[in-house]
This record gives C-alpha cells, sequence and structure tokens, in this order.
C-alpha cells in the first residue's frame, strides 16, 4: 500500500549563517565534550592488576557437564549443533557403553574463535549438558588451541565447580529448567 501524500512531511535544509561556515559551533562542542570527558570519572581498569566484576549472567567460556557418576552428561543429539547460529559445534556420536542412554559424544568440539557466545546452545539441550560459564580471559597463540575438545570442556567443568564459579544457570530443578521456572509462577485467579 503506497504511503498518502498527506503522510508525507518535506523538510527543507536549513540555511548556514556565516557562523557556521567557519564550523565555530562544532568545534566549540567538540571542545566542550573533551573538556569534560577529561575532568570526568574515569571507569577504565588496569585490566591485569584489577579484575572486572563479572555479572552473573555473563556468557564466557564453554563448559561440559558431567553427571553424579563423573560421566559427560551429553547424549549427542545435535540439538546444539542445530541450534548454533555460528556452525561452531562439532560432535561425532557413538554407541554409548552405559545402559542409560543410547548415545555419547565420541568427538566433542567447540571452536571458540568462531562462537559468538550467544546461548543458543544452551537452551537447545535437553539435558543441560552444555553452559556458558563466567570465565572471560580466553588467550591461545594458535587456532588449534582455541579448539576445545570434550576433555578440555570437562577440565573447565572441573575448574569451575573446584573454584565455586558456576553459573547462575546452573541451579535448576529435579524436572529440567521447565520445572522450576513453573514452580515460581503464581496460581491463576479463579474467575468469577
Amino acid at each position: 500500500m503506497p504511503i498518502s501524500p498527506s503522510e508525507i512531511k518535506w523538510v527543507d535544509e536549513r540555511t548556514l549563517r556565516p557562523w557556521d561556515w567557519l564550523y565555530l559551533p562544532a568545534l566549540w562542542d567538540g571542545l566542550s565534550t573533551t573538556v569534560r570527558h577529561m575532568f570526568s570519572r574515569k571507569v577504565t581498569i588496569e585490566f591485569p592488576e584489577q579484575r572486572p566484576s563479572i555479572p552473573p549472567h555473563y556468557k564466557g567460556v564453554h563448559r561440559l557437564n558431567r553427571d553424579e557418576q563423573g560421566r559427560v552428561r551429553c547424549v549427542a543429539c545435535y540439538l546444539c549443533a542445530t541450534a548454533c547460529p555460528a556452525h561452531c559445534i562439532d560432535i561425532v556420536a557413538a554407541p554409548s557403553p552405559w545402559p542409560d542412554r543410547e548415545k555419547y559424544p565420541e568427538l566433542f568440539v567447540i571452536d571458540e574463535l568462531r562462537c559468538i557466545y550467544c546461548g543458543m546452545c544452551e537452551e537447545a539441550c535437553p539435558v543441560d549438558a552444555i553452559e556458558l560459564t563466567t570465565l572471560y580471559d580466553l588467550t591461545g597463540f594458535s587456532r588449534e588451541e582455541m579448539l576445545f575438545d570434550k576433555e578440555k570442556l570437562l577440565a573447565v567443568y572441573d575448574y569451575t565447580v573446584a573454584k565455586g564459579s558456576d553459573p547462575i544457570r546452573t541451579h535448576r530443578g529435579v524436572l529440567g529448567p521447565a520445572s522450576e521456572i513453573a514452580s515460581q509462577q503464581p496460581a491463576p485467579l479463579p474467575n468469577t
């Protein structure tokens, strides 16, 4: 449907005065901003010496969670790899040696350089096997060092559990994240 002529508003270009031709108002605005920032409170921190305070819902380095018996919790359903918009997760499934599941990931690799840390893999996982932690100082000397395989991801799990820096999203109900959310909602009001 085309726009009606009554909805169109034409704006005339402002004519420049001689003061504007010299760019003096623009220079004054720029200098006043610079001076204001020179004397304002600084928010930059000296990173290696001072550590920033990370919010509890920060999405940092991935980890693969372990179950109660210390095994990898992943069941190789490929939902995280399917949901990933950056296509940075590679999984190779194998028949599970345990009787309580059909498959487990023989190979699980996340390319941390390709990842956009959106958390879609975490949301898609039906068994809460993959999570984003609050670890932010991720470094490596080569691209191969930034490919986190299953052992490295499980090591991140062991480190965060030992440090006590589990993500806030880890603490869930027995039946999964949906059960906890449903239990926190108020009861519906009866119809009168």
